[in-house]
C-alpha cells in the first residue's frame, strides 16, 4: 500500500475511532497523525526504518495535560503491525532495575537489557519523566545503547526534552541524555485549549467532598452496591521482603485509606503489584495538598499514573473539589495530570 493511502487510512480509522469513543475531533491531532505516518515512511515500508542508519529513531511527543498524547500514539501503536511493547516509563525503569538487580549491577548490564528487548522493533514509552537522581544518570547510556542497536521509540512526555529533570541534582549529567534524545528524535509539541478527559465526564458520580457525614453516606452505599454478592477476604501480597495487606477485599473490588497507600513507605512497584489484584479501588480521606505533605502528594501521582494506566475506575472522598484541591509548588506541573486523570478515572464513563 503507498504512503498517501496509508496516511488517509489511519486519518479515517482515527475519525472513527473518535466517533466511536466520542472524542471531539481537532485538527491538530490529524496533522500530528499525518506527522507520525511520515516518520514512520522514511523509506516506501515500516521495515525498511528499522535499517537505515542516518534516520530518526525516536519521536518524541510532548504537551499539556489531557490533549491526547497518549489516546494518539495509543492508537498508531495498535495499527502497526511489527514486534512492540508498550511500557508506562515507572514501568520501564523498575524492568530495568530489576535486570540490573539479577546481573549483580555487571557492567555490560545495559548492554544485556538492551539486547534483550532487540527482539522489538517498536518500543512505547508513554508518560516519560526524570525525578530521582538514580534514573538520571543512568538514561543517557542506556539510550545510547538503544539508539546503536536500531529501535524504534515512542515516548510521550508532558515535558519538553529541554526542560527534563529541571532544577534536579547533578543536572549537568544530565545534559547528555538531552543531547542523545534530540540528536535521534522528532520532537513534536501537541496543544489544545480544552482537556478531552473533562470533556467525557459530564458528572463526576464517583467523586464526593467535602468528608463529611454526608459523603460517607454515599460512599458507603455505592461500595454497598459494587460489592454485592461479593465475598470478603484479607488479602496480601509480598515485594522485595515488604508485605501488603489489603484488609478490605472483596473478588476484586478494593477499599483504602489514603494514608495506607501514600503515607508510608510504598512506591512505583508496589502500586503495580496492586493492580494486579484490583479492578475497582476506592480511596477515602485524600486531604488538601500543600508545601508539608508533598512526599505524600508524589505518591499521589505516581499512583493514579499507574491506575490510569491500567484503566482502574476508582471511586474517592476529598477534603475539597479537584479545583481546591492544592499542591506543593514543585509539584504543580505534574498534578495537573493527575487532576484530569482523577476527571477520567472517577467519570461514568469508566467502570466495570
Amino acid at each position: 500500500m503507498g504512503k498517501k493511502n496509508l496516511e488517509k487510512l489511519l486519518v479515517k480509522k482515527f475519525e472513527v475511532f473518535c466517533k466511536k469513543n466520542q472524542f471531539e475531533k481537532n485538527i491538530n491531532q490529524l496533522n500530528l497523525i499525518r506527522l507520525i505516518e511520515k516518520f514512520l515512511h522514511q523509506q516506501n515500508t515500516f521495515i525498511n526504518i528499522f535499517k537505515k542508519s542516518n534516520k530518526k529513531l525516536c519521536f518524541y511527543l510532548y504537551g499539556g495535560v489531557g490533549v491526547g498524547k497518549t489516546m494518539i500514539l495509543d492508537f498508531i501503536f495498535r495499527s502497526l503491525k511489527v514486534k512492540k511493547i508498550r511500557f508506562h516509563f515507572n514501568e520501564f525503569m523498575i524492568n530495568f532495575h530489576n535486570f540490573r538487580h539479577k546481573n549483580q549491577q555487571d557492567k555490560k548490564s545495559i548492554l544485556s537489557y538492551v539486547k534483550s528487548l532487540k527482539k522489538f522493533n517498536l518500543i512505547y514509552l508513554d508518560e516519560f519523566q526524570v525525578t530521582n537522581i538514580v534514573d538520571a544518570m543512568i538514561l543517557g547510556k542506556l539510550f545510547e545503547e538503544i539508539f546503536k542497536q536500531k529501535i524504534l521509540v515512542f515516548i510521550t512526555s508532558n515535558i519538553s526534552v529541554d526542560n527534563l529533570y529541571k532544577d534536579g541534582l547533578q543536572r549537568q549529567q544530565f545534559i547528555p541524555f538531552i543531547n542523545i534524545i534530540k540528536k535521534n528524535s522528532v520532537l513534536m509539541e501537541l496543544s489544545l485549549k480544552d482537556d478531552f478527559r473533562k470533556k467525557g465526564s459530564k458528572k463526576l458520580e464517583r467523586l464526593f467532598y467535602p468528608i463529611n457525614e454526608k459523603t460517607l453516606f454515599k460512599i458507603n452505599k455505592l461500595f454497598r452496591e459494587k460489592t454485592k454478592n461479593k465475598k470478603r477476604e484479607e488479602t496480601t501480597f509480598k515485594l522485595k521482603g515488604r508485605t501488603f495487606i489489603i484488609k478490605e477485599y472483596y473478588e476484586g473490588i478494593a477499599r483504602f485509606n489514603f494514608k495506607i497507600l501514600c503515607d508510608r513507605n510504598v512506591g512505583s512497584e508496589d502500586y503495580i503489584e496492586l493492580t494486579k489484584k484490583c479492578n475497582y479501588i476506592f480511596i477515602e480521606n485524600i486531604p488538601k495538598f500543600d508545601e508539608y505533605n508533598s512526599n505524600q502528594q508524589n505518591r499521589f501521582i505516581t499512583l493514579i499514573d499507574i491506575l490510569y494506566e491500567k484503566n482502574i475506575p476508582l471511586t474517592l472522598t476529598l477534603e475539597s473539589n479537584l479545583d481546591n484541591i492544592g499542591s506543593s509548588k514543585k509539584l504543580e506541573g505534574p498534578f495537573k495530570r493527575t487532576l484530569s486523570r482523577l476527571h477520567e478515572l472517577t467519570s461514568p464513563n469508566i467502570d466495570f
